[in-house]
């Protein structure tokens, strides 16, 4: 028993993923593709993508926001655990790296999908509310420019159906949040949106420490 997180040894963590992880050889493949790309740590943990896939199945959702979409492992892991039918809006402004998750969501069957939008994700997300889109959507990730979490989390709450969830990424930004010293945007940007997170009486929420943090936001009836 324990009263707190346990702390993750490399040797433990391994052990997590050989119990555990249930990666699909198209998901491993887009891994190891990115693993060799100058920007890698931008990935999410794999045990992720199989803990936010399960979020989808178990909350029966079927309309996604995907407010980052790099190389596409999120969107592809969430991608093939919807129904036939199921949508994710994708945010990116990067074809470069957008154009590796289209090939691999095209070869896994799942780019019917999937509507990837190449504009600021700002743009994109504030065009979908004047169009009367407010509660649309079952299920939101974040995970993009940090100084600019609270406003992606302001505009995904306003489109989520009460009771949707909307998961947030980095939110323990490698320890950073709690070191002093680190004053630079990003970290002031993701300490204040965490502190906002606890107070805020619109969701139910839960930090849970896997990758590099992920925070889930339940939105209230």
């Amino acid at each position: 028993m324990s009263n707190q997180t346990i702390n993750l040894t490399e040797d433990l963590y391994q052990y997590l993923l050989d119990v555990s992880l249930r990666e699909a050889a198209i998901l491993r493949a887009l891994r190891e593709e990115t693993a060799g790309l100058p920007n890698a740590n931008m990935q999410i943990a794999p045990e992720q993508g199989q803990f936010m896939a399960m979020l989808v199945q178990l909350s029966g959702a079927s309309r996604i926001i995907e407010v980052g979409v790099f190389t596409g492992y999120s969107s592809l892991a969430v991608g093939l655990a919807l129904p036939h039918d199921g949508y994710v809006l994708a945010c990116d402004v990067s074809e470069e790296y957008t154009n590796i998750a289209r090939r691999y969501w095209q070869q896994a069957g799942i780019s019917h999908k999937i509507d990837l939008r190449l504009a600021p994700a700002m743009e994109t997300l504030s065009a979908l509310i004047e169009q009367g889109q407010q509660a649309d959507f079952d299920f939101a990730f974040i995970d993009a420019d940090k100084e600019n979490y609270d406003t992606y989390y302001e505009h995904c709450l306003s489109l989520l159906r009460p009771g949707g969830l909307i998961a947030v990424d980095n939110v323990l930004w490698n320890g950073s949040v709690i070191n002093p010293a680190k004053q630079d945007v990003d970290t002031v940007a993701i300490r204040a949106f965490n502190e906002k997170l606890v107070s805020d009486e619109r969701v139910d929420i839960s930090l849970v420490p896997i990758g590099d943090g992920l925070t889930l936001a339940r939105k209230r009836q």
